[in-house]
């Protein structure tokens, strides 16, 4: 294991990684080396510096925490993933392992329970925070297999942002300026996503985004 772990924090609130940062760099092992409060501006923050570990939201605006560790365990693989949730669910749990996550602590957890979760899986290791448990991980993926198909798993990356960023209230315009593509590329997206998810109104997206934790009931 390397002397020191570098660590990128991900989080859309301020406070919280302030503290965050603040605790961890106490510790003689650790240097947070940057952070990012969005989910589009995680991938870059971590594709530029290279941390060792990037400790993420499930909940982001931009883009999921789930999608993002996706995205992330393709593209910079020498990362390693922990999770931090507010969901002690065994689905967004094995959603997040699934997604190449290699720890999940609950923000209800003690300090201390992050800090073994950080250095588990810069060592190679699983760390699920307690009351979590790899026994019932185990039970929850089993009964997983038997039922249906999940239509989000249709979407395309791009689909997916389109989807989050709808739900989070942006018009087309907006979206395109965010990701980078035309209105009517984004208005396209649109189109395509709510096919095949088999919304008929923005009601039906919102309600969507809302059962998979893309969004807060306070957003």
């Amino acid at each position: 294991m390397k002397s020191v772990i570098t660590i990128a924090l991900v989080d859309d609130h301020q406070v919280l990684r302030q503290s965050l940062r603040a605790v961890l760099d106490r510790e003689p092992d650790f240097k947070v080396i940057g952070d990012a409060g969005d989910g589009l501006a995680a991938i870059d923050l971590v594709e530029r510096l290279g941390p060792d570990v990037v400790v993420l939201d499930v909940m982001l605006p931009g883009l999921n925490g789930l999608d993002v560790a996706r995205r992330m365990s393709k593209q910079v693989p020498h990362t390693r993933i922990v999770m931090l949730s507010m969901f002690a669910d065994e689905s967004y749990v094995l959603r997040a392992l699934n997604n190449g996550a290699s720890a999940y602590v609950l923000k209800s957890a003690a300090f201390e329970d992050l800090a073994r979760a950080i250095r588990e899986a810069m060592a190679g290791r699983r760390y699920l925070s307690p009351p979590l448990s790899d026994q019932a991980i185990k039970i929850y993926r089993e009964a997983a297999k038997t039922t249906s198909f999940d239509k989000y798993d249709l979407l395309t990356d791009r689909e997916k942002q389109v989807l989050q960023l709808a739900a989070e209230g942006h018009t087309s315009a907006e979206i395109g300026g965010r990701l980078g593509i035309s209105q009517r590329t984004a208005e396209t997206h649109r189109s395509n996503l709510a096919h095949k998810l088999g919304f008929r109104s923005h009601t039906d997206l919102i309600a969507f985004a809302l059962r998979r934790a893309l969004i807060s009931p306070d957003s």
